[in-house]
């Protein structure tokens, strides 16, 4: 089972996250989620445990646990819907105009004002 972990103190590593779950059964793999341009934990990560009996009992024990001061959230991860995911592409305004975002708007004349 694929488990969702947030609200991880972003001073955690890996490995002591996967010692938490490792009390309650194996622990195929931990991934904490980083920034990729400054390589810091974004504060939220995945455990998966062969085990759906094991992980379970690890969601419903770990689940409001205060971890090096902070209440962390675990619950059983679900793939987001097909239609929920961001694309990702060179027109970053979302319609055909595309741009970044910078017009400020202006009369019927033209005239951009609020620069």
């Amino acid at each position: 089972m694929n488990i969702f972990v947030g609200s991880l103190p972003f001073s955690i590593e890996e490995a002591d996250l996967r010692e938490s779950f490792e009390a309650y059964g194996a622990v195929d793999s931990v991934k904490i989620i980083t920034d990729k341009f400054t390589g810091r934990s974004k504060g939220f990560g995945f455990v998966e445990m062969p085990v759906d009996a094991e992980a379970q009992k690890a969601i419903d024990e770990l689940n409001g646990a205060t971890v090096q001061g902070r209440t962390i959230v675990v619950n059983k991860s679900e793939p987001k819907p097909e239609g929920e995911r961001r694309s990702f592409n060179n027109n970053r305004r979302g319609d055909s105009r595309g741009g970044y975002g910078n017009n400020r708007g202006g009369d019927s004349r033209g005239n951009r004002g609020g620069y």
